[in-house]
């Protein structure tokens, strides 16, 4: 699923992902950020974040090995899911967005549909 695309959790919660440069709307809802690193020039209220779930996001080493070091995309989504796994992040921004009916997740990242923000989303959702 690619950037704008939406899915919803059992509980009714739909979750969209954007790049966090792009202009906060109306229709984002709850905008978290899922960047370990604060958006480069980007000033927190233009961002509209109201949550910076830097724990979510994937571990710096990993993220080197992903972006600067060639990591393939099936290496990286096994990797991250394995950190995610061994932490209370997930389960920490379940109960973040628990009741909301629309989260965005924002990234950072140029790739629409290679992204951590993809990977995260589906383990929110349950999806394998």
């Amino acid at each position: 699923m690619a950037r704008g695309e939406t899915a919803e959790l059992t509980e009714g919660v739909e979750i969209r992902l954007k790049r966090v440069y792009d202009e906060p709307e109306p229709g984002d809802g709850f905008r978290v950020l899922v960047d370990r690193l604060w958006p480069r020039g980007l000033t927190k209220e233009r961002a509209a974040i109201e949550l910076w779930a830097k724990e979510a996001a994937p571990s710096t080493q990993l993220r080197r090995a992903f972006h600067q070091d060639g990591m393939d995309w099936e290496t990286f989504d096994a990797a991250y899911r394995g950190e995610l796994a061994r932490g209370p992040a997930v389960d920490d921004l379940r109960a973040a967005i628990a009741g909301k009916p629309v989260t965005t997740l924002l990234y950072g990242a140029q790739d629409a549909i290679r992204n951590h923000a993809e990977i995260l989303r589906e383990i929110l959702l349950g999806e394998p």
